[in-house]
């Protein structure tokens, strides 16, 4: 009597991958089985019912709608209703501008911007960049990008969609006092100095300004630290340290560059719920040394320049000038997800030396710093007002 052992075989080889087919097909479309098996393959109801509502939308929605398209909506509008301006989710496309703008060398228009209720105020204009040649000018407000307004929107995702591809235009509504219009703009390649320093005179005596525009990956504390060494060479005796308008980055580079200027001891700690608690203390020998320094700030001041600043007058070494800053105290953490887009959530909190937090309940901004001397630069002249109070602090100190 022939095997029946080589038609079984054949059987399984094609029932088995039929019943996975199967099994993956029914575990995303819920609402074709019993609740007790749907519990097992699609996890609990609330999935099963979100799962259920975008097959339905997919289904009978009068015109079609693309799955990526849907599920793009639902993380968005999940994320959104958590009411936190500091939490986004990227498409894959916005993934991308997302990550090209954390470049110190990136192709945009040519501005350094802080946010603000109804967009992005201008807080500097680049030399020779596309926005300069518009005629965009310092406390201009950009209130929209192409179709998109910007009220609303994660700060990172409002400045992803000024920034674009080297070449492109991107038509900016831009509102400058009482008046609103729109600017057409050609995007280049512009570069960003991360360091700026120069020699200042404070009461007659020779002090370095030393100004950070961002705590970008890697650059910024090898930049600083050689800024600082340049400047004890030429033999100043103190330092203005400028962080106004610079916005944060890595908390690692606060770190570092906190340590430039403080021996030991803690610079800040992080606590969030699903990550664990982290204490970042002061590492190495601080190339300031004693120099006397003072630290420019203003409401563009926030997150990691917030953490140096907090963590220098807390610890008496430096003095603020300036007005309150934003007042960040959260953090977040960038999680890429299998469709090309990602998730940039809030994780947690960080708190100063002194165990103050800078940020408000929950999410909302905070009191933020409060300078040890107020000073405030009037744009309408060329004068730098709170750069020459801060050169007066800092002779006072001498």
């Amino acid at each position: 009597m022939p095997s029946r052992l080589p038609s079984l075989k054949v059987v399984l080889a094609v029932l088995v991958p039929c019943m996975l087919v199967l099994g993956i097909w029914l575990g995303a479309h819920p609402r074709f089985l019993p609740g007790p098996v749907a519990d097992a393959l699609a996890g609990p109801e609330d999935r099963r019912v979100t799962l259920d509502a975008l097959d339905t939308i997919y289904d009978r929605y009068y015109r079609a709608v693309g799955r990526g398209t849907l599920s793009d909506a639902a993380i968005a509008g999940a994320v959104k209703d958590l009411d936190d301006r500091f939490s986004a989710y990227f498409s894959p496309r916005e993934y991308g501008q997302f990550q090209q703008s954390l470049d110190s060398e990136f192709s945009g228009v040519g501005t350094a911007v802080r946010a603000v209720k109804d967009g992005l105020r201008i807080q500097t204009v680049y030399p020779d960049s596309p926005a300069q040649k518009a005629g965009l000018r310092v406390g201009d407000v950009v209130t929209g990008a192409g179709n998109r307004k910007l009220a609303g929107l994660s700060d990172e995702k409002a400045i992803a969609l000024v920034k674009g591809r080297e070449g492109t235009t991107v038509t900016l509504t831009i509102r400058r006092g009482d008046r609103t219009f729109k600017k057409r703009v050609t995007r280049a390649r512009v570069s960003v100095p991360v360091v700026s320093s120069r020699l200042a005179n404070a009461g007659g005596t020779r002090v370095a300004y030393i100004a950070l525009s961002t705590f970008g990956p890697r650059t910024a504390h090898v930049e600083m630290n050689e800024a600082i060494r340049r400047a004890k060479r030429r033999k100043a005796k103190g330092i203005v340290f400028d962080l106004r308008g610079n916005g944060g980055g890595l908390v690692t580079e606060a770190q570092l560059i906190a340590s430039m200027f403080i021996a030991e001891g803690p610079i800040v700690t992080t606590r969030g719920r699903a990550v664990p608690d982290r204490t970042l203390d002061a590492v190495g020998q601080p190339v300031a040394g004693k120099l006397p320094t003072v630290v420019l700030v203003d409401g563009g001041t926030a997150s990691a320049s917030e953490i140096v600043s907090g963590a220098l007058q807390d610890t008496k070494r430096a003095k603020l000038v300036g007005v309150k800053t934003f007042g960040k105290g959260v953090f977040q953490e960038i999680l890429p997800l299998d469709n090309g887009g990602a998730l940039d959530i809030t994780v947690g909190q960080y708190f100063l030396p002194s165990g103050r937090n800078l940020g408000g309940a929950g999410t909302k901004p905070g009191s933020g710093l409060k300078p040890d001397v107020r000073a405030e630069d009037d744009p309408d002249t060329k004068r730098d007002e709170a750069l020459d109070k801060a050169l007066d602090v800092l002779s006072d100190e001498l």
